[in-house]
């Protein structure tokens, strides 16, 4: 099938589920997952109407960026972010989804004030403890989120989250759903009149019905859009 056709698909069951849930399907944001692309393929996939991108590195967008790549899209970072990457994406990416430290809290607030801006951001949960991945432990949100609250350069958009791999339909609700119910909490803690906390991003291509069904404003999406991902070159 061409990106189109999957870009159809995938927006119809967005829909579908949407429509099952009570919810506006307009609601809820495709993000393309865009990892090991190429440039022609993002521009392919925003001319089938994909309006908004997501890149897990930050080598990959800057050269997407470099070469044009996401003319007429919005671009979120939703990969794992270290602190000395940070100046490659404040003041670029429309969203930074993956902040789950204090100190990358104040390295990206430090890079905004510095461009005279305010960098909206998601605050990454690790919703199901696992070693493996990076966020925030859900008992230790409301700390991150007052440490957001106190950074003029920083705006917390929402939350975002990677459950583990469903191994079978539904494996991922309860997850969805303690997500959600944090992202309600949250909504009720800030603060700051600067914020606007419109943004639950959850659910991937195995999950993303699942997930709109359980309030999920963004779903992000690779492989159901793109295919399998081609075989990642050694590093070296």
């Amino acid at each position: 099938m061409s990106i189109r056709e999957n870009v159809d698909l995938v927006r119809g069951k967005i829909r579908a589920a949407a429509l099952a849930a009570g919810r506006d399907p307009d609601s809820i944001t495709l993000v393309a997952a865009t990892k090991v692309q190429s440039s022609d393929t993002i521009r392919d996939a925003i001319a089938a109407g994909i309006t908004c991108c997501g890149e897990n590195r930050v080598q990959e967008f800057t050269a997407h960026w470099s070469d044009g790549a996401y003319e007429g899209a919005k671009v979120h970072f939703i990969g794992h972010l270290q602190r000395n990457k940070v100046k490659y994406l404040v003041g670029k990416v429309d969203l930074i989804e993956s902040v789950d430290k204090r100190s990358l809290l104040e390295e990206i607030d430090r890079r905004a004030q510095k461009l005279g801006l305010v960098q909206d951001i998601l605050l990454e949960v690790n919703v199901a403890g696992e070693l493996s991945k990076s966020g925030v432990a859900p008992e230790q949100l409301d700390e991150l989120l007052t440490a957001a609250d106190a950074l003029p350069g920083v705006r917390v958009r929402g939350l975002m989250a990677i459950p583990p791999i469903a191994v079978s339909p539904g494996g991922n609700v309860e997850y969805f759903q303690r997500m959600h119910q944090l992202f309600i909490d949250i909504r009720g803690k800030m603060t700051d009149n600067r914020s606007c906390v419109d943004i639950l991003s959850m659910g991937m291509s195995g999950d993303f019905e699942d997930a709109v069904a359980c309030g999920a404003t963004q779903v992000r999406v690779g492989t159901a859009l793109f295919g399998a991902r081609p075989p990642q070159r050694a590093q070296g």
